[in-house]
């Protein structure tokens, strides 16, 4: 005799629910089984980097290296100059320096994302001209106030064709970040000497931080177009705005540093 419907579609539930039973057994098994039988997950050993603001790329490789980070950092950052934000990252031991340069250039993409150009491009100035200004006004300054003074300095240079005369550029050129620039490196025959070449080096001489960045987008409003350090201070610079002003620094801060024995007339080692 056939089965009615109603008592087919009942006999067909209960199959599944048996069928829906076995499985959920088999995989609770399964996940016990692999809770006891599988070995722990593995931890991987990661360092944290710090880069400080005003590397350039051969500085960072030299970090890179001591990190213990594999291949090279040079290679890996070809043609990024200026681009590689500085900050501290995480990586895995012993990972690639490109893994390095790939979380710099991420992070330089999302941190400058936010800076408003439209003042640098009404002076007909480009993203990477503001980057470039960025990486010198992280060489020069010491003092955060005085980013947009440096800024400020660097623009009316520009304005009224001067040279920029920033010996950072001749460090980045010739390589020498330490000691004191000979007669010869200061003449140095090289697109980025700014004492030789009126207008911007070529490109950023080292990776500057926002503040930097910021300064070089929107600089202060001022008249300034020479600056010297300021004897007896830290960092601290004057400013003037006319050559008779800025050679006036310029003797007190010679006649300083001479009554220092040729030793830099600043207070930073006390």
């Amino acid at each position: 005799m056939s089965e009615g419907p109603a008592r087919r579609r009942r006999r067909l539930l209960v199959g599944v629910a048996a069928s829906v039973f076995v499985m959920v057994l088999a995989a609770g098994a399964l996940a016990y089984t692999s809770r006891d039988d599988a070995p722990p997950p593995v931890e991987l050993e990661t360092i944290t980097l710090t880069v400080p603001e005003g590397l350039s790329r051969a500085q960072t490789a030299e970090l890179a290296r001591e990190a213990g980070l594999t291949g090279s950092y040079l290679k890996a950052s070809n043609g990024r100059e200026g681009y590689l934000f500085p900050d501290t990252y995480e990586l895995e031991k012993g990972a690639p320096a490109g893994d390095l340069v790939d979380l710099q250039t991420q992070t330089f993409k999302r941190r400058v994302a936010g800076v408003d150009l439209r003042y640098a491009r009404s002076k007909n100035l480009t993203q990477r001209d503001v980057i470039t200004i960025a990486s010198m006004v992280e060489e020069e300054a010491q003092l955060d106030r005085e980013r947009k003074l440096i800024a400020a300095v660097i623009y009316n240079r520009l304005r009224e064709g001067i040279p920029l005369g920033i010996d950072a550029t001749v460090r980045f050129a010739t390589g020498n970040y330490d000691e004191p620039l000979t007669e010869s490196e200061l003449d140095t025959d090289s697109p980025y000497n700014t004492r030789l070449n009126a207008g911007l080096p070529p490109g950023p001489i080292s990776s500057p931080g926002l503040a930097s960045i910021e300064a070089a987008a929107h600089p202060a409003k001022v008249d300034y177009l020479y600056y010297v350090v300021e004897p007896g201070t830290c960092g601290q610079h004057s400013f003037s705005s006319t050559d008779a002003e800025f050679q006036a620094d310029v003797t007190r801060y010679n006649e300083a540093r001479a009554a220092a024995g040729g030793k830099s007339p600043d207070t930073c080692e006390e």
